[in-house]
């Protein structure tokens, strides 16, 4: 990995981790539709820029199913649902219950069949539910989380890990920046109408409006880029421990906010981590019959 990937893995955690704060910030103004429609349409924006600039393919029209359901479960359900639950869920809470999406993901690839289960990984998987339950009780006893809105964040982590079934499983060897630059375009298209015809945004302050342009521009639009930059270079495993920066960041945000941050936050953050951490080791190699032992 050179200066140039480290560097961009950075950013991305950095990114990706003050999406929290942000939502919570956009969402004083905007309702959790239009938090959606508005990340939505400034991430389009930045990556059909992109699109352009680099001469990057469109998915086929073949695939407008996949790629509807992709976008319905990916941007529209879990940026919604997120921008809803941070009404009632602190930032940096919202951060940790967003680590059970590996989780999530390794639970449908056991009923599907497309993931063995092995005693590190139920481990994991154990150790980093426990890690969220952590923080989760401790939110709900300090008075920084309601219990539906943890439930509804839960959904929203469920979401991206169906998406990314779905993908696997349908959308292999496309375009990146195409694949992206459709996403966004498809979750805005269907945002649009229910975000007309719900709720109105409050008053615009400038707090909410930076928040949510932030959110879409760089948060969605810049960090797609990146993430797939970065996956043209490096490993996927390498790249996929950004995810383990996501919960730290988003409490490092959040007390710089100055959001309260529990023990119990802290606490869940390593007990996810290390669940995380878990999951994602190499399968030791089984011994070869027969074969000398190099051990003294």
């Amino acid at each position: 990995m050179t200066r140039r990937d480290a560097l961009d893995m950075f950013l991305l955690s950095a990114f990706w981790g003050v999406s929290f704060l942000l939502i919570r910030l956009s969402g004083e103004v905007f309702p959790p539709v239009w938090v959606a429609l508005l990340r939505s349409v400034f991430g389009a924006a930045v990556l059909l820029l992109a699109l352009r600039l680099g001469r990057h393919s469109l998915p086929p029209a073949r695939l407008w199913k996949p790629l509807l359901l992709v976008a319905l479960f990916n941007n529209v359900i879990p940026w919604s649902f997120f921008a809803w639950g941070e009404q009632t869920v602190s930032s940096n809470i919202a951060a940790i219950i967003n680590a059970t999406t590996p989780l999530f993901a390794l639970l449908i690839g056991l009923t599907l069949r497309d993931t063995r289960l092995s005693g590190l990984t139920l481990g994991g998987v154990l150790l980093g539910l426990g890690g969220v339950a952590l923080t989760v009780s401790g939110g709900l006893g300090g008075g920084h989380a309601t219990l539906h809105g943890v439930i509804i964040l839960l959904l929203a982590s469920l979401g991206y890990a169906v998406a990314t079934t779905i993908a696997n499983r349908t959308l292999g060897g496309l375009n990146p920046v195409g694949l992206a630059t459709t996403q966004l375009g498809l979750s805005s298209v269907m945002l649009l109408p229910v975000a007309l015809i719900g709720p109105a945004p409050a008053p615009l302050t400038l707090t909410a409006v930076g928040a949510v342009a932030f959110l879409g521009t760089v948060g969605s639009g810049l960090a797609y880029l990146l993430y797939y930059g970065l996956l043209a270079r490096v490993s996927p495993t390498q790249v996929t421990a950004v995810t383990y920066a996501l919960p730290v960041w988003g409490l490092g945000w959040a007390a710089l906010a100055g959001e309260p941050v529990g023990a119990l936050s802290v606490l869940g953050v390593l007990v996810v981590l290390a669940g995380l951490g878990l999951i994602n080791l190499p399968p030791r190699a089984k011994p070869v019959p027969g074969a000398a032992s190099s051990e003294l």
